[in-house]
């Protein structure tokens, strides 16, 4: 009787084991989030734009792919560029590792990243970015950070 006792419980807990394997794998083949509010406070220097904005993100391993969607407004005037940078902490600057078409608010596009730059996404070091000709080197900018 306790033999069997022991082998239900171990059955049991295999079994939550496996329940927990799956669950993890379908989170990670169903892609991670990212989100990133832009400010003017975040670039790297600081600009005095009035402007704001926002990029909800989701990175497909399985595919490789990043699918974005972004908005903005207050701008000192049109986009003149705009990009994911990297690999770079918050209050540093780095190289283009994404350019980006987003000439209007709302924006969307996606992108296939190779290994080091999928590591640098889930450890947070990549940010995004808008330029405008009063602000070349960016006017509003936020570090992408995993979503809640």
């Amino acid at each position: 009787m306790i033999r069997d006792i022991h082998s239900g419980l171990a059955a049991l807990a295999l079994s939550a084991f496996a329940l927990s394997a799956t669950v993890a794998t379908a989170s990670a083949a169903e892609g991670q989030t990212y989100k990133a509010a832009l400010t003017a406070g975040s670039e790297v220097p600081a600009t005095e734009s009035k402007g704001t904005g926002e990029v909800s993100a989701t990175y497909d391993p399985a595919g490789k792919t990043l699918t974005w969607k972004g908005s903005y407004s207050g701008l000192t005037g049109p986009v003149t560029a705009a990009h994911f940078h990297g690999p770079a902490e918050a209050g540093a600057n780095a190289g283009v590792l994404v350019p980006v078409t987003a000439s209007a608010s709302p924006f969307e596009g996606s992108a296939t990243l190779d290994d080091a730059k999928a590591a640098d996404l889930a450890a947070g070091k990549i940010y995004f970015n808008l330029h405008t000709a009063a602000n070349p080197k960016g006017e509003i900018r936020g570090q992408v950070v995993r979503a809640p």
